[in-house]
């Protein structure tokens, strides 16, 4: 699911991938309002207060949602970078290290929010939001804009869309394809919910540690999807010996 690129991608691949991330998203979103009060996935609200802001002349007060902003823009360029610099060596899955630097960033949250001098209303939705601009970057590139994960607001709009278009079945002929997009959003939609169910359960238990359960979901995607590559690696050089 982290290596298929562009035509190579399937429907499964992208429902895989869309399962994984968007649960990390929901555990995230929810351990960040809980923790902090602040949202953490997406960067829409923190515009809208930006402005509001700046409407009343509070300009000293709304540069932190500008940070903010420019929080989830780095994680984006950053991830983006490391794809287009990994890519040139052709040596490593260039999706690894967009993964490695999102569960290096939200460790550093768990590990930050112990000390009292540094534990941050600003500093921590800052890295949690850089860590989801991080991952809505590479999941973007991977599935070619056809997952995202962090927010909902545009699924349930393309949703309702897409919803719409099946009562006018002879202008949509293409019902298969859209049924399929129906079903990757419902994906999306639901471990979402579910990561934020059960984030929210695991932070009434653990606090900030609730972020390492995020990283261990998304680390054990990285090794099962290098495990099955291995394994079909394998499957196809025994096939050539016979």
């Amino acid at each position: 699911m982290f290596r298929h690129q562009g035509k190579n991608r399937t429907l499964k691949h992208n429902l895989q991938i869309a399962s994984l991330l968007s649960f990390v998203a929901g555990v995230v979103n929810v351990t960040g309002f809980l923790a902090i009060q602040r949202l953490t996935t997406n960067v829409t609200g923190h515009f809208a207060f930006f402005i509001d802001d700046i409407a009343n002349f509070q300009f000293w007060r709304g540069t932190i949602y500008l940070l903010y902003i420019i929080a989830f823009l780095a994680g984006s360029f950053a991830s983006g970078l490391l794809i287009e610099l990994v890519a040139k060596t052709k040596k490593l899955n260039i999706f690894v290290l967009p993964s490695l630097l999102e569960a290096i960033v939200l460790l550093t949250v768990v590990v930050i929010s112990q000390f009292s001098f540094v534990n941050s209303i600003d500093i921590i939705a800052c890295l949690l939001l850089f860590a989801m601009g991080v991952q809505n970057s590479f999941v973007t590139n991977i599935s070619n804009a056809v997952v995202r994960t962090t927010h909902l607001t545009g699924l349930f709009t393309d949703l309702g869309i897409e919803l719409s278009q099946l009562f006018f079945p002879n202008k949509y002929t293409f019902r298969k394809k859209i049924l399929s997009t129906i079903k990757l959003r419902l994906y999306i939609i639901s471990f979402f919910f579910m990561g934020g169910v059960i984030g929210g359960y695991i932070y009434s238990k653990i606090a900030f540690y609730t972020l390492i359960f995020a990283v261990l979901v998304l680390f054990s995607g990285l090794i099962y999807d290098n495990l099955k590559f291995k394994m079909l690696l394998m499957r196809r050089k025994y096939l050539q010996k016979k």
